[in-house]
Parts: structure tokens; C-alpha cells; sequence
């Protein structure tokens, strides 16, 4: 009955809905080289490119060749910028639910999907090409590869549509950057690059989470099981705890096998305390102070890897 009211209608003022077709069309906003740009993500690809600097800075002590500096930081940028743009691919139809992601170029329709496959696909071979050849480092390359593997299809295909396990899946690709940077220099990975990997692997579900909380009906409405959205605010609070807890002895091994010195343990220490402090504190918050709470702990949790990653180069160097 509504489709035939709907042709009829269409029909009897032809020209008028040729008019709107055509007015649309003419509406529609050309695709510019700032939508490239923003379908890799650039905070995520920004904020990860520090950790991997800090991770190749820990494994060289300061004894660095520039030249593979630049190549190894290009070839990790460019295999990131591959996952976030598939990831933007795969997510097309839910970003169209969410308030803050409905009008990326992909979903807001003035981009093809086939474009935006081509281009992830294209930048994530490309990456994993400069890793391999420019930075000579096949095993940089294969945990880029693995990385993305992981990214692309087990977190974004799979789990982020299925499971509130979807963060902690994700946990394992986010941590690659600073391992990729470390192995890059080390060519294996051993103790450090694993407090490295375990370093990063903690960092993500609470800040993430932090995120779930303050966008909770968003991601409801979007049809992601995200733990907030499935178990509550309250169970949701008790897991960021467990993992902001288990950074602390991280960083503090970093310092006991000697990979930095002491102004990094200190201060670690301090900055996880705090935020473990104001992670209990959210106990107390409901309702509007929530949402406040938890845009409170998502930009704390980027100042804290943002001082640490800062902190390992520059205590790297005290003991070089």
C-alpha cells in the first residue's frame, strides 16, 4: 500500500520530482583531497605513530640513522592509514546511524564504497612494502601484516559486530605500532618489545571505553555491542580498573630490564596512580556527571600515553 501511494504520487508530479532528483544531485558536495585525508583517521594514526617513534627510540638508545628513522615511521603510517580507511569501508553503514560519523564522505554518500576499498587496500600494500624493502625489516613487515590482519578483519568484521569482546580483540592490532618501531631496529622481539606491545594492549580498552560511556546511545543505536551498551556503565567501570591497574607493574619492568631509567618509573607510577584514582571516582557519577567523567578519562588517557611515550625517549637517553 505505501509503495503504491509512494508511485502515484511520483508519477502525478513528474516534473517536480525531477526537479528535486536533479537539485540533489547538484547539492551533493564534490569529493576533495580533505576527505582522503580524513578517512585515515588521522588522531588514531597520529597518536599511534608517537608509540612507535617512542618503541624504535627504546630499541636504538639514541643510535639512530634518520633515513630508517623516516622510512620505518612512513612504512608504520601508511599500514595504519590502510587498516582505519578499510575499517571506514566495513563500518559504512553503521557510521551512518552515529551522530559524530554520519557525515564522513563514505556513508554521507559522496564517496563510492569501491574507491574507499581500493584506496585502504592500496595503502596498506604500499606500507608493508616500505617496511620490508625501504626499512629492510621482514619482521617489521610481518607484524604490520598481522597487525592489519587483525585490525581489519578479526576486530572489524567479526568481533566490533558481534561481541562485547570486540575492544580486547582490537587491544591486540592497537598494540602493534610501538613493536613494529622496536623490531624495525632490534630485529626480534624479546622483553622489550613485548612490555611494549603489553604497554599499548592495556592503554586501549579504558580509553576506549571512556569513549563507549560518553557516546553510549550512539553505539546503541548504531547496533555495537560495546560493553557499555551491553553491561552497564557499572560493570563497564570495573573493567577499566583491571587494566589501568596492570599498567603500572608494565611500566615499572620497562624500567627494571633497563630498556629506560628512573624518571620514566617515577613518572609512570604517578601518572597510572592518578588515573586509577579517577577511574574509582567514577563510581560516584551518574547521569549528566557521567558523561562529564568519562570525557574527563578518555583526554586524560591521551595525556598519559602522550607523556610516557615523551618520557621513554627522553629517559632512553639518560642511559644510552
Amino acid at each position: 500500500m505505501e509503495n503504491q501511494i509512494s508511485y502515484e504520487s511520483a508519477s502525478s508530479a513528474s516534473p517536480k520530482a525531477s526537479e528535486l532528483v536533479e537539485n540533489s544531485t547538484d547539492s551533493v558536495e564534490p569529493v576533495t583531497l580533505k576527505d582522503f585525508y580524513r578517512l585515515v583517521k588521522p588522531g588514531i594514526i597520529y597518536s599511534n605513530l608517537m608509540t612507535a617513534f617512542a618503541g624504535y627510540w627504546v630499541a636504538a638508545h639514541w643510535q639512530v640513522t634518520w633515513t630508517h628513522l623516516i622510512i620505518t615511521m612512513l612504512g608504520i603510517a601508511l599500514v595504519m592509514a590502510g587498516g582505519t580507511v578499510l575499517n571506514n569501508y566495513l563500518d559504512r553503514e553503521m557510521d551512518a546511524k552515529m551522530e559524530r560519523t554520519k557525515n564522513r564522505a563514505l556513508p554521507s554518500g559522496r564517496m563510492s564504497a569501491n574507491v574507499v576499498l581500493r584506496y585502504g587496500i592500496t595503502l596498506g600494500v604500499i606500507g608493508l612494502a616500505v617496511l620490508y624493502f625501504g626499512a629492510n625489516s621482514p619482521l617489521a613487515a610481518l607484524v604490520g601484516l598481522i597487525g592489519l590482519f587483525l585490525y581489519v578483519w578479526l576486530y572489524t568484521a567479526w568481533f566490533k559486530r558481534t561481541s562485547v569482546w570486540s575492544t580486547f580483540v582490537g587491544a591486540f592490532s592497537g598494540a602493534t605500532p610501538p613493536l613494529i618501531g622496536y623490531v624495525a631496529v632490534s630485529g626480534t622481539i624479546d622483553v622489550g618489545g613485548l612490555l611494549l606491545f603489553a604497554f599499548l594492549f592495556l592503554w586501549q580498552p579504558p580509553h576506549f571505553w571512556a569513549l563507549g560511556i560518553r557516546r553510549m546511545e550512539e553505539y546503541r543505536a548504531a547496533g555495537f555491542p560495546l560493553l557499555p551498551v551491553v553491561k552497564g556503565s557499572y560493570i563497564t567501570k570495573i573493567s577499566m580498573i583491571r587494566y589501568i591497574v596492570l599498567l603500572v607493574p608494565v611500566t615499572v619492568m620497562l624500567t627494571a630490564f633497563g630498556y629506560v631509567g628512573y624518571l620514566f618509573l617515577f613518572g609512570s607510577t604517578i601518572l597510572g596512580l592518578i588515573w586509577a584514582y579517577m577511574s574509582v571516582k567514577g563510581f560516584q557519577a551518574t547521569g549528566e556527571a557521567e558523561v562529564v567523567w568519562a570525557k574527563r578519562i578518555f583526554l586524560y588517557s591521551i595525556i598519559y600515553l602522550t607523556l610516557l611515550s615523551i618520557l621513554m625517549v627522553i629517559d632512553t637517553m639518560r642511559i644510552s
